[in-house]
């Protein structure tokens, strides 16, 4: 029998949201210098903490809401967290500005499909042997990813403009097409068809009842207290990762390791949490609630990611650069091509999942080591 969990919201996760404003208080009265060491390294703390409290609240609503809706609203909260860290650095003036939306949207796409797919994949797998999704569902989501991947990552790339970047009529386009791309699959996801994106029915499976969770829905004052809490986290998170941006890249710089290593370090600070309930969804054996939440987050980093900085790059004058490079464009191809093999069937084992974490550990390396 599956063990039954009350939601509810525990302490340190209204502790650290309140933490991580306490930390951007001290700093605006004036306390404490904000170079200071001491205080980048709590505030480093309580971002990260910040990051998880917003995932946690956003999942508990999704509980509230159910799937799909609770996978949209978790890759949303996500996403705001991501358009904070990167307008943060573009508004900075810092070199490498212009390349760090490209370069946090590629490694989020590369961590989701390779890194998070890949461990639901071989945790799953390992544990139900070979596990099932909803086809219909996983094909729309990728058709969706592969045509918004290659509109916004690999065609400026072939502009008449010099480097790789659209004009800006082309990024007013690219920008408005990519968001209605987003919001029609969120239309087929939640109304059209709702039911390819749900669990399908289960045998009975011994092995998977010492993990199976039911979560009874939280009541309307745990929920709404969720919200508020949810807001305060996304506020706090995206000032916090203004103060902090300078500091992370010259982290990155004095690694010696080039800047699109920035791109990576964002993408993986918010997408862990995502990652972990992903993780132990497919250890539930709910492999379609895990690809929900990976296709889910990696199609919003796109569509809701490139019009946003868009936005602010048209409307400050910023030059966008949003081409990858030869190496990168191999790369999202594989996974690409891979994804669509592995996602093409219905139903996965732990060979796939090693495929995809070998290439992840290869998009790592050369993020790296260029």
């Amino acid at each position: 029998m599956a063990n039954q969990h009350h939601a509810s919201n525990p302490p340190w996760s209204w502790a650290l949201p309140v933490f991580g404003a306490g930390l951007l208080v001290v700093k605006l009265v004036g306390v404490v210098q904000p170079d200071a060491v001491a205080f980048l390294a709590l505030a480093a703390v309580g971002l990260f903490g910040t990051v998880f409290a917003a995932v946690h609240h956003a999942e508990l609503l999704a509980v509230k809401l159910g799937e799909p809706f609770g996978s949209i609203l978790l890759a949303v909260a996500v996403t705001v967290i991501e358009v904070a860290l990167i307008v943060s650095i573009m508004l900075s003036d810092v070199e490498g500005g212009d390349v760090v939306a490209r370069d946090t949207v590629f490694a989020a796409l590369m961590i989701v499909l390779n890194g998070i797919v890949g461990l639901c994949l071989v945790l799953g797998g390992r544990r139900h042997f070979e596990q099932t999704f909803q086809l219909k569902g996983a094909s729309s989501a990728l058709a969706v990813l592969g045509t918004l991947a290659v509109l916004t990552l690999i065609l400026p790339n072939y502009t008449f403009l010099p480097g790789p970047s659209y004009s800006n009529i082309q990024l007013i386009v690219i920008g408005a097409a990519s968001f209605c791309l987003w919001t029609a699959f969120i239309f087929v996801q939640t109304v059209k068809h709702r039911d390819y994106f749900l669990d399908l029915p289960m045998a009975d499976d011994p092995s998977a009842d010492a993990l199976e969770i039911e979560f009874e829905k939280p009541t309307n004052a745990v929920a709404m207290v969720s919200l508020a809490l949810l807001l305060v986290s996304l506020i706090a998170v995206v000032l916090l990762a203004k103060l902090l941006s300078p500091a992370l890249e010259q982290a990155v710089a004095a690694a010696g390791l080039p800047y699109a290593f920035v791109g990576v370090v964002i993408a993986a600070v918010v997408l862990l949490p995502e990652g972990i309930a992903a993780a132990k969804a497919a250890l539930r054996n709910q492999l379609q609630n895990a690809i929900n939440l990976a296709l889910g987050s990696a199609i919003a980093c796109i569509g809701l990611t490139i019009p946003a900085v868009a936005v602010v790059s048209l409307l400050l004058g910023h030059y966008l650069a949003l081409g990858i490079s030869t190496a990168n464009m191999t790369l999202l191809a594989l996974t690409l091509f891979v994804g669509t093999l592995t996602l093409g069937t219905g139903r996965t084992t732990v060979l796939q999942g090693h495929i995809h974490l070998v290439i992840f550990v290869v998009f790592l390396l050369m993020s790296a080591a260029p």
